[in-house]
């Protein structure tokens, strides 16, 4: 299965065009980068064992969520399984809920000291566990596979096998999927870029990056982000001064994962997640979205083999799955339908503008 994996994102690497070839060639650590970088140097799928009280962890789904102590154990760059002590604890709003999800996301916090594996010392790690199946973690996971052939400002996801070993009752739990998700401090650096927390309107974002990523997320079918809430969204700049790029995340809500809890927003009036809409910020004159449009027919073919060649959905998602990619590639192609899909904020009639509960701020 781990050569089955690599070999699936090889494919995509291989049909994409030159200069995006020679762009991802960067997602390889150099000999000389650091032990940081190693975690997600590799496409291999990586086994890891959680050895700790789980019951109390996984029951901690209300309040301010503490740290426990566990036990990571896992394989290093040199093959050498080696156990770390670690501090864990639950984190996340929706999918910490235990009427909502099977398990919560949980965060890795790795000790400073640790030079032995290959997690990043000091690092604090993003876990994403599966909430109702492990399928959806996996459609999350290459959701950000296929941003990351949109551009290097995206973060990088581990796929990993998840062993739970409860220390208090002995029980172990089946292997799971689940997802590691870069630190947004590392994404930024790799990227000689710092982390902008302030909250900005779009028009202020880097046009280029904005529209790329707006109509990503059309093309997943993603409409759980907005850049001046910062909902799912993280901003990088060269400084404090600079006009920043936006970086999106957490992708569970898409059309493209259709995991069974993804609602959309009541105030967007859509039946299904499935819908697409398009969430930027209203743009009337069309020709600015020609380069968008043209890199995105640029990288079809990347984004069909990084579906068609992984082992790890099943036919009939694939299918699914394509014919959602056609859909999208159809309105991108016809003029007509992409300006009524791309100025659909524009309207005052429609909900391109609407904040959606949650997001306005007290």
């Amino acid at each position: 299965m781990q050569k089955e994996i690599f070999f699936c994102l090889w494919v995509s690497l291989y049909f994409l065009p030159v200069k995006q070839h020679e762009q991802l060639r960067l997602f390889v650590p150099n000999r000389g980068d650091s032990v940081e970088n190693n975690l997600f140097a590799s496409d291999k799928i990586l086994n890891i064992t959680l050895e700790g009280n789980v019951r109390e962890l996984l029951n901690d789904r209300s309040g301010t969520a503490v740290y426990y102590p566990f036990i990571l154990t896992c394989k290093n760059e040199k093959d050498a399984e080696v156990s770390i002590p670690i501090n864990v604890k639950t984190r996340g709003h929706f999918r910490r809920e235990k009427t909502n999800c099977l398990y919560p996301p949980l965060l890795l916090s790795i000790p400073p000291t640790d030079s032995s594996s290959v997690f990043p010392a000091g690092a604090k790690l993003k876990l994403g566990m599966p909430c109702k199946g492990e399928d959806f973690v996996v459609h999350e996971w290459l959701v950000y596979k296929l941003y990351n052939l949109v551009t290097l400002r995206s973060f990088r996801a581990r796929l990993v096998k998840v062993n739970l070993k409860d220390t208090k009752n002995k029980k172990t739990v089946s292997p799971f999927f689940g997802i590691i998700l870069e630190e947004e401090n590392q994404m930024a650096a790799r990227n000689n870029l710092v982390v902008i927390k302030k909250k900005l309107s779009p028009q202020k974002i880097n046009i280029q990056s904005f529209l790329r990523m707006a109509v990503f997320e059309y093309f997943i079918g993603n409409t759980d982000w907005s850049v001046e809430y910062l909902q799912n969204i993280k901003l990088l700049a060269s400084d404090s001064a600079s006009v920043p790029f936006s970086v999106p995340y957490d992708f569970d809500l898409s059309g493209f994962v259709n995991a069974p809890y993804a609602k959309p927003a009541e105030e967007l009036q859509m039946n299904s997640v499935r819908e697409r809409r398009y969430r930027g910020y209203c743009i009337k004159d069309m020709k600015k979205f020609d380069s968008t449009i043209a890199f995105y027919n640029s990288l079809k073919s990347a984004f069909y083999n990084t579906i068609t060649d992984c082992p790890f959905v099943d036919s009939k998602y694939k299918k699914e799955t394509l014919k959602y990619f056609d859909e999208f590639y159809a309105i991108l192609n016809d003029p007509a339908a992409l300006k009524k899909e791309f100025q659909y904020p524009c309207s005052k009639y429609g909900t391109g503008n609407v904040i959606i509960k949650g997001l306005k701020e007290d």
